[in-house]
């Protein structure tokens, strides 16, 4: 419950009570469904404070307790997280392997909506490298699937599908 609160809290803007609820939400040991969204909220709220090195360290404790317990379609969020969190360190090639790392498990489990957010991302980062014609080419056939809800972003992307990341 304590996730799911810290999850509105941040998507309402109010960061610091965020974090403390999802902290609350996360104790060490244990599992459940919205563990995985939780860390990558968590993640996101630290990262916004500016605190990037308890970002990665809750997204490396998640993306570890994913490998024991599998974590389905969260694993494929908790690396594009992970992609964000370095790349706000301004660490551009283990980013550019955690939003690939993303991709590649979206597309063996056919989750297209997370191959998007995945595709999404690494076209960002490769628009600010000035490598836009390969990001456009990762996008179109991604974006053809889909036929509505382009005029919306992700939960916590106020800037929509070609806005700039939460974390930056």
């Amino acid at each position: 419950m304590q996730v799911l609160r810290g999850v509105a809290l941040f998507l309402r803007g109010e960061v610091g009570d965020a974090i403390v609820c999802l902290r609350a939400g996360l104790p060490p040991g244990r599992t459940g469904d919205v563990r995985p969204l939780g860390f990558c909220m968590l993640a996101a709220a630290l990262a916004r404070q500016g605190d990037h090195a308890e970002a990665l360290a809750a997204i490396t404790e998640a993306l570890d307790s994913v490998e024991v317990t599998g974590g389905g379609t969260w694993n494929i969020e908790l690396h594009r997280s992970h992609g964000l969190v370095l790349l706000a360190q301004n660490r551009i090639p283990e980013s550019e392997e955690a939003f690939r790392q993303a991709l590649q498990l979206a597309r063996r489990q056919q989750a297209k909506s997370w191959e998007l957010r995945a595709a999404t991302s690494l076209a960002r980062l490769w628009g600010e490298q000035g490598r836009r014609h390969e990001g456009r080419d990762l996008l179109a056939p991604i974006h053809g699937w889909f036929t509505e809800g382009f005029n919306t972003g992700a939960p916590g992307d106020r800037q929509g599908v070609g806005g700039a990341s939460p974390l930056r």
